[in-house]
């Protein structure tokens, strides 16, 4: 693994360990679950040889990020502040944002609660769908009321932390290869259709050999980050449906107006949750959407699935921005 400029940055109360490095106007490029900066690995040295600073943070609850025990610490409001702050100790220019799988909606949802801190903004598996009209668990509840749907198996603390904890390495074989584009159709059936009562991890398959795009290292280098951080944070994350929904009123009247980009693979699951694909119906919700690319045979780990595909794109958006 290459080495990296690591910074410890204090922002919102708390410190975010982050990647830093390049020179020029910043990029800030913020993980999901369950990931680490580790997973902008590809994108960061085409970014800075573009021509920009490059910030990847461990999203609080992650590897050398603080790590908050409460689950209100990991509110939405809360995790936009982050970045707020990461931006002001980095010069306080307005930055071009980068989310995948949660960092994405930290990141629409950061422009616009801090626009003037916000340049453009480039999503990753999950788009801006503005907000719904009760809580999204109670749609979970309904749509999944006789089968299981991981995010209400998160909810109830340490169980899922439980499970996870106990074997790291199979647990990030198995979440990585089913949400993957090289998952086989008889392993998504039996994930699709298990019983409500399941742990997250039954009857998934563990790919050996590994993904072609995962290799031991790379398990190895995120297993070694949760043994540090745990599961807890990540999870907590989930946790906040409902308060996410009591703060942030604002959300069902506002769109993202910054210069917008949306990237997901085409066999990403997250795209058809509640049985409706949701690029269908996210054009409204964006003043500014340059482009939606949806990539060939690849799944939800899309920056790390097809790395150079996803680079190019990244790098025709700044272009066309500056």
């Amino acid at each position: 693994m290459k080495t990296r400029n690591f910074r410890v940055i204090s922002t919102n109360g708390i410190h975010l360990r982050s990647v830093v490095e390049g020179q020029g106007p910043l990029v800030l490029m913020v993980h999901g679950y369950p990931e680490s900066w580790y997973s902008y690995r590809h994108q960061i040295d085409p970014v800075i040889e573009a021509g920009y600073q490059v910030a990847v943070i461990d999203v609080r609850g992650y590897g050398g990020s603080d790590k908050p025990e409460s689950i209100e610490a990991y509110s939405m409001r809360n995790m936009c502040a982050d970045l707020a702050g990461v931006i002001d100790a980095l010069g306080g220019a307005p930055a071009i944002l980068i989310g995948h799988d949660w960092g994405a909606p930290i990141v629409w949802v950061t422009s616009i609660l801090y626009p003037a801190k916000v340049r453009a903004a480039v999503g990753m598996s999950v788009p801006f769908l503005g907000r719904p009209r009760r809580p999204i668990t109670e749609f979970y509840a309904k749509t999944y009321s006789d089968r299981f749907f991981y995010q209400l198996y998160f909810q109830q603390p340490g169980v899922a932390e439980r499970e996870f904890e106990a074997d790291i390495p199979v647990t990030i074989r198995k979440t990585y290869y089913i949400s993957s584009g090289d998952a086989l159709s008889e392993h998504l059936e039996k994930w699709a259709n298990k019983d409500k009562h399941a742990n997250f991890l039954d009857d998934l398959f563990d790919p050996n050999p590994l993904l072609p795009w995962l290799t031991p290292e790379d398990v190895a280098y995120y297993a070694e980050q949760f043994r540090t951080s745990g599961f807890r944070g990540p999870l907590n994350r989930y946790r906040n449906y409902e308060r996410d929904w009591e703060e942030l009123p604002e959300l069902g009247s506002s769109k993202v107006t910054h210069p917008a980009f949306f990237i997901a693979g085409e066999k990403d699951p997250v795209l058809t949750f509640g049985g409706t694909n949701v690029t269908q119906i996210m054009h409204k919700y964006y003043q500014d959407l340059r482009g939606s690319i949806l990539i060939p045979n690849v799944g939800h780990w899309v920056q790390q699935e097809a790395p150079q595909r996803v680079n190019r794109e990244i790098l025709r958006f700044l272009a066309d921005i500056s």
